[in-house]
């Protein structure tokens, strides 16, 4: 070989060996401790570590280093007398000796950079960060469904996944639950309300999950009560907050939007894109203007410090909420910063965050709570919005999210996190009424390419079927996230949803049918199980849950046979006790309760005041209205106790029960059976007779009054009873 191709070969063989040396050893030193501060057009100390010729271009301070003498180089000089990385709260960064040295041996041979590399801080995840490699922003693919040794356990393909976990883990399910608990578990899990005694037998002698999800899933109860789980993640009230709390006129409209979007199965893309663009979408209805009072549900404050910083305020609050609902992801961490954790840059806030300005945030008339007049929305009769320009003012990424530190302009766009999708907003036409942004936004969560929407989704379905998610941080799909439990089960249910046409009733019914939604709570090697897997990540049985504060108080009215199952219309406001209205100056005017009848109505229909929560509801978690909640507390705390011991409504429905139950029987026994059928949807047993009867009796002689009167009583002492059992208060 002649000596000059062998010296080409030695050149192209150093020039590999220094590109593999600086992707595997280099760059990510650089990028995990360097280049939060030194990127960007403002980059610290005036110094880029980004590319080559920011390297080369040093920064404020002079050159950052000498090729081959590393010990005259001021990077790592910086780095050795520990003042970079800098503090971070007090928290010093050091950079571990081996990493120094690996600096060290680049530079000696003369830092060499491939050509056209240009370093990403979001390119890779690290210890310290998430990056664009991060799980749940990897394109959506269906995994193929696993093989199982246990195919007795195997009823569709969700067991399929759990199973083969459980057999790596050497892990058996437990049995499937009595029909009689699976008939009460799904009425409670689709519709949030207990079968009635002759329901349940009745479901009980033929019971077929597949028959009973499908009758539960056409219920118009069902939108009832997941309607309820989405108004929890958009902070749902039909009051304005801060000191006056003005009603919000029409808020109720939305509600029953979402009622009604679920109930006829909406595709869920379609849901999305009315929610955030019902007024710029070309097939737009009058619904899907009721559909963007998802754009004014959060707090408004009439009387603001300062009218201009409350707009940023509330800018954030747009985006905190329509990112995390939508798509999992903190986004609000980005305003003043690049996120600390996340994919997410400062200006990948802004360029989100212009899909709102000025939009449904503008200080605008106070009278009108800041939205659009009844002229500009086209209706007096809803709560939504439609912009009022086509072209708004530019938004500016501000320093430290300060509204006086403007710096640059940004394009209105999408998040970058997945850069296939990434995209920029286009310009509104010359002849058009809004911006267009909200709808070209709307689109982007809506593509079936975003690898998080339909994670994010199924994820938040399996949930309220199980008290857990797969991802068991649901607003959160980021670095400081939970990770999945089951991966490959998770993007599985991700891709049915979509391949069914983004049907969330088909996802519904396969987990409703599956034997993992089936199991028992109940486990022979519970205690084994537990040692080693007590937070039940592997789903190797039920979760035994409490009842949430709605299905409790709709539970009390079916056992006491007063519940109003109409559906729709306005709210209605409970009775508050006097109590609880200590601190307004003027009671009466602040609440003044619904007619009897009214407030037999299912919770979802409470009017939803964000100053005036009912008691019995917050007591039992109901969940805050000023921030989104994706998973309520669930708390065991003396004062629940106290709560249905004491309070007035568990009193009336155990009154109103006693009541029923003597006009309808009279014998003793007569009497017990029916209390119990009513409360406990079953028979007494014969120990539970006979106690009953004790309880009767004794609470008959406590009475000081006549014979009549003192049955009653100890009638209702009974129901009271009843209605405190952990198997009235608990889902098995």
């Amino acid at each position: 070989m002649r000596p000059v191709a062998l010296l080409s070969l030695l050149v192209i063989f150093a020039n590999t060996a220094a590109t593999a040396d600086f992707e595997q050893h280099v760059a990510p030193i650089l990028i995990k401790r360097c280049l939060e501060c030194h990127k960007g057009q403002t980059p610290s100390g005036g110094f880029s570590l980004e590319s080559a010729a920011g390297l080369g271009t040093g920064g404020q301070s002079g050159a950052a280093f000498v090729a081959g003498k590393p010990e005259d180089s001021y990077l790592l000089q910086r780095i050795r007398d520990k003042e970079m990385p800098p503090p971070v709260k007090g928290i010093t960064q050091h950079i571990p000796e081996t990493e120094t040295q690996i600096l060290s041996d680049w530079v000696q041979s003369g830092a060499p950079w491939p050509k056209h590399r240009t370093l990403d801080l979001y390119e890779v995840t690290t210890e310290v960060r998430g990056g664009r490699d991060w799980w749940a922003f990897q394109s959506l693919e269906r995994p193929a469904v696993p093989q199982v040794a246990n195919i007795a356990a195997v009823a569709n393909p969700i067991d399929a996944f759990i199973v083969h976990q459980l057999e790596l883990k050497g892990v058996s399910p437990a049995p499937r639950a009595d029909s009689k608990i699976l008939v009460r578990r799904m009425f409670f899990d689709v519709i949030g309300l207990p079968p009635t005694f002759e329901q349940l037998n009745s479901w009980n002698t033929r019971f077929h999950a597949d028959t009973l999800a499908d009758h539960l899933l056409a219920s118009p109860h069902f939108g009832e009560r997941w309607g309820r789980h989405w108004l929890d993640l958009v902070r749902y009230a039909e009051t304005s907050g801060y000191e006056r709390d003005q009603p919000k006129p029409f808020a109720w409209k939305y509600r029953d939007w979402v009622v009604n979007a679920i109930n006829t199965n909406m595709p869920y893309d379609r849901f999305v894109q009315e929610q955030l663009a019902g007024d710029e979408l070309p097939s737009k209805t009058p619904q899907s203007l009721v559909a963007t009072g998802f754009l004014r549900l959060g707090t408004w404050n009439d009387e603001p410090n300062d009218d201009a910083d409350y707009q940023y305020d509330r800018l954030e609050d747009m985006v905190h909420t329509a990112s995390s609902a939508f798509l999992g992801l903190t986004v609000k961490c980005a305003r003043c910063h690049d996120h600390k954790f996340d994919p997410i840059p400062q200006d990948d806030y802004y360029k989100f965050a212009s899909a709102f300005w000025p939009g449904p945030i503008a200080a605008r008339d106070r009278a009108l709570l800041g939205g659009p007049s009844k002229e500009e929305l086209g209706t007096d009769t809803v709560l939504g919005w439609t912009d009022l320009s086509a072209a708004p003012a530019e938004l500016h990424v501000l320093k430290n999210g300060e509204r006086g530190k403007p710096l640059y302009a940004v394009q209105p766009g999408t998040l970058t996190f997945a850069p296939l999708l990434k995209q920029t907003f286009a310009a509104a036409a010359t002849d058009a009424k809004t911006t267009g942004r909200r709808r070209q936004l709307a689109e982007w969560i809506a593509n079936s390419e975003n690898p998080l929407t339909a994670r994010v989704a199924v994820n938040r379905i399996w949930q309220h079927h199980f008290g857990e998610g797969l991802v068991r941080s649901p607003n959160n799909f980021g670095f400081k996230g939970d990770p999945p439990t089951h991966p490959e089960l998770l993007d599985w249910l991700a891709s049915e949803f979509i391949d069914s046409g983004w049907s969330a009733r088909h996802v519904h019914k396969l987990i409703l049918t599956s034997r993992t939604w089936q199991q028992s709570s109940i486990h022979s090697r519970a205690a084994e199980f537990t040692e080693r897997d007590s937070a039940n990540t592997l789903w190797w049985r039920a979760n035994r849950r409490r009842l949430d504060a709605e299905s409790l108080r709709d539970a009390l009215l079916v056992a006491s046979g007063e519940i109003n199952l109409r559906i729709g219309g306005e709210g209605f406001k409970p009775t508050i006790s006097t109590e609880a209205l200590e601190g307004f100056s003027r009671k009466d005017a602040v609440w003044q309760a619904a007619p009897e009848e009214e407030q037999h109505r299912r919770s979802l229909y409470i009017f939803v005041s964000r100053s005036l929560m009912p008691p019995i509801m917050t007591t039992f978690d109901q969940c805050d209205t000023t921030l989104p909640c994706a998973q309520r507390d669930v708390t065991t705390v003396p004062t629940q106790a106290l709560a249905m011991l004491n309070n007035e409504f568990v009193h009336a429905r155990s009154t109103s029960l006693a009541k029923r139950i003597a006009e309808r029987h009279t014998t003793t026994d007569q009497q017990i059976a029916a209390i119990w059928n009513a409360v406990l949807t079953r028979s007494p047993t014969d120990a539970e007779r006979n106690l009953a009867r004790q309880h009767l009796k004794s609470q008959s002689q406590n009475f000081n009054a006549t014979t009549t009167l003192a049955t009653h009583h100890a009638l209702t002492s009974l129901c009271h009873v009843l209605l405190n059992c952990n198997e009235f208060l608990y889902i098995d």
